[in-house]
């Protein structure tokens, strides 16, 4: 069967501990991926590398650590990831085709919109889109997890089959295999629970940002979109061949049984918050649990300036993120009822809607705190 599949390569795959890229690592990939598209799929690449391919070329003696020295490292440096791409599908008569994105360009969905219709027309042409993010220009970004994220929210744009993050590991194990011989490897993953986060590593090399804990956030908002994940390792010609197919080296993460509708994702995953409401124990359960809107009853304070409209995020009374939703309320009037009945908020303040996220525009994001691994 041909699917849409999207592949993400972090920096330690394709440079050098010392920087610099390492093209014959290039070309590997680029021939799987050529294997893939030849056998009918659609492939669509996230590739990081642009910091780590152009510090040294500007000069810097390791990767740099301030804000503006990045910038300028990845302002040198995609352009040389991308001409090492481009000569590397050339080989087999494919375009590679450069697309370079931010959180916001996610976040608003007309942008959204544009950019999926540009990659849609790009498989259309049996190019490969190449998406980095855009780190010239995204401050915060560059702290985002080596493109983890930006590789489930590309998934869950085109509505992909499946996403395949590759890593210098087979895989998420109980332990680092590197340093515990007893290291058992989890090959698959239905639920993601807080116990999962925990058994990952942080950053996992000297050129990446990215370790297992992003990959498993990345999993996460895939399974949002109802998009199957692989994290694991291809080093040998067939093993992302073998991984499309459900052989690979490395840990596969269920997609979700029910994936959310496209608003919810946007308000999930894509949306940026504009401020976040706390609520007391019985407005978590009835968010949570019971399928219920939020009402000024069970809210406890407001931080931020936001508007009807606005999507916000909601946290326990312990600081705890239960999720996001789209308020009803100014940040004020929030502050005014919190902790009233819906019939005295209507008196004190006036607004369209009592609730003050209605449950259609809910959508939890918290992670339970133990799931079984296999």
């Amino acid at each position: 069967m041909n699917r849409r599949i999207v592949v993400k390569i972090g920096s330690s795959s394709i440079t050098s501990e010392e920087g610099g890229l390492n093209r014959a690592h290039i070309r590997f990939f680029a021939d799987e991926l050529a294997s893939l598209q030849a056998s009918g799929h659609q492939v669509l690449l996230v590739s990081s590398g642009a910091i780590a391919a152009g510090f040294r070329r500007v000069g810097y003696a390791a990767r740099p650590k301030l804000v503006h020295e990045k910038q300028a490292s990845a302002a040198v440096g995609q352009a040389l990831l991308m001409e090492a791409y481009q000569e590397a599908f050339a080989a087999h008569g494919i375009a590679a085709a450069q697309i370079l994105l931010t959180r916001p360009d996610f976040g608003n969905r007309q942008r959204a919109l544009n950019a999926q219709l540009t990659i849609e027309e790009l498989l259309k042409l049996r190019a490969v889109p190449i998406i980095n993010e855009n780190d010239t220009v995204a401050v915060d970004e560059i702290k985002f997890g080596e493109n983890d994220s930006l590789s489930a929210l590309v998934a869950n744009l085109v509505k992909a089959s499946g996403l395949y993050i590759l890593t210098d590991i087979e895989g998420l194990f109980t332990a680092d295999p590197r340093k515990d011989a007893s290291a058992r490897k989890i090959e698959r993953v239905d639920v993601i629970s807080e116990a999962l986060y925990r058994i990952a590593g942080g950053a996992g090399s000297a050129v990446g940002t990215g370790g297992m804990r992003s990959k498993i956030e990345a999993a996460r908002i895939a399974m949002g979109g109802g998009v199957a994940t692989f994290v694991g390792r291809v080093t040998e010609p067939g093993d992302l061949v073998a991984a499309v197919a459900g052989s690979g080296r490395g840990t596969y993460f269920a997609s979700s049984l029910h994936s959310l509708p496209a608003k919810k994702q946007w308000i999930g995953f894509l949306s940026v918050p504009q401020g976040r409401v706390a609520v007391d124990a019985g407005a978590e359960a009835a968010l949570l649990n019971g399928g219920r809107s939020l009402l000024p009853a069970g809210v406890l304070s407001a931080e931020g300036d936001f508007h009807p409209g606005d999507v916000i995020e909601v946290v326990s009374a312990d600081g705890r993120i239960l999720g996001r939703g789209v308020s009803n309320y100014n940040a004020w009037q929030i502050t005014a009822v919190a902790g009233l009945s819906s019939e005295d908020a209507s008196r004190r303040v006036d607004v369209s809607r009592v609730e003050v996220i209605h449950r259609d525009e809910w959508v939890t994001t918290y992670v339970p705190k133990e799931a079984e691994l296999s």
